[in-house]
């Protein structure tokens, strides 16, 4: 299924690419291969490498997947999993509570949107593919007649957890939510055992969506699993930056 229009008129960055939602099995088994190839493979954890060379979990099935493809060799290069409110309603749960409390947004579920899995294949990354898949995520958001995006954002550990305690404590009271949309992670990253010295280095998803105006909602969960320390992200599309509001929402089309 075509998700949106680019015009390569109007921004020649996107005329390569396509953007659509995952409508077969083979579409999402191709969606968790690249996941794999990147978060497995490219980070090194065993642990969670498998035979099928695949990357994937319940949550899945019941889950929408963007994908952008190269137009001319058909390769998937990037992917978005977002999770609707029904969908979320049918779980039972949001992905991002295996890792959070969310007990706060109770009011607000019925109008939230969850991304995760955000993926992009290492020879694609000049920007294009994620700026795609952000319009997806604007025209999916519309869908579904949603006002709040979030998800969780990863910081690797690989440094030993320097750049994530760094990270937290660069961020700025603008950054911060609201005390009422606070959570509370189930197992909180220890972000108060700093060194000094270390200039925070923000992993692209984490710049995406504080350029995009999202609040982060307290301190940060381990994931042992990855390897890293998660972000949990909330964005108001009543917030979203003007610019970037303009950018992202003028690219989409009915779907």
């Amino acid at each position: 299924m075509r998700l949106l229009t680019i015009s390569a008129d109007a921004n020649p960055s996107f005329s390569k690419l396509a953007l659509s939602l995952a409508s077969t099995p083979e579409e999402v088994r191709e969606v968790q291969r690249l996941r794999y190839k990147v978060f497995i493979e490219t980070m090194g954890l065993s642990g969670l490498a498998n035979q099928e060379g695949l990357d994937k979990d319940e949550f899945d099935s019941c889950c929408d997947h963007l994908i952008v493809r190269d137009s001319k060799t058909l390769k998937v290069v990037g992917t978005y999993r977002v999770l609707s409110p029904h969908a979320a309603r049918k779980m039972g749960r949001f992905y991002s509570e295996q890792e959070f409390d969310l007990g706060r947004l109770d009011n607000i579920r019925g109008r939230i949107t969850e991304a995760g899995r955000a993926c992009i294949h290492p020879d694609y990354r000049s920007g294009g593919v994620i700026m795609l898949l952000w319009a997806g995520l604007a025209a999916y958001m519309k869908k579904e007649q949603c006002d709040y995006l979030i998800g969780c954002a990863s910081i690797s550990l690989a440094d030993g957890g320097h750049n994530a305690i760094a990270l937290y404590h660069a961020l700025s009271d603008t950054n911060l939510a609201p005390p009422e949309y606070r959570v509370t992670p189930h197992l909180p990253f220890p972000i108060h055992e700093r060194e000094s010295g270390h200039k925070p280095q923000i992993p692209p998803l984490i710049k995406g969506y504080l350029r995009g105006g999202a609040w982060v909602c307290g301190e940060p969960a381990w994931d042992p699993d990855f390897h890293s320390a998660d972000l949990f992200m909330l964005l108001p599309l009543a917030k979203l930056d003007s610019r970037y509001a303009r950018h992202y929402l003028k690219e989409t089309r009915a779907l």
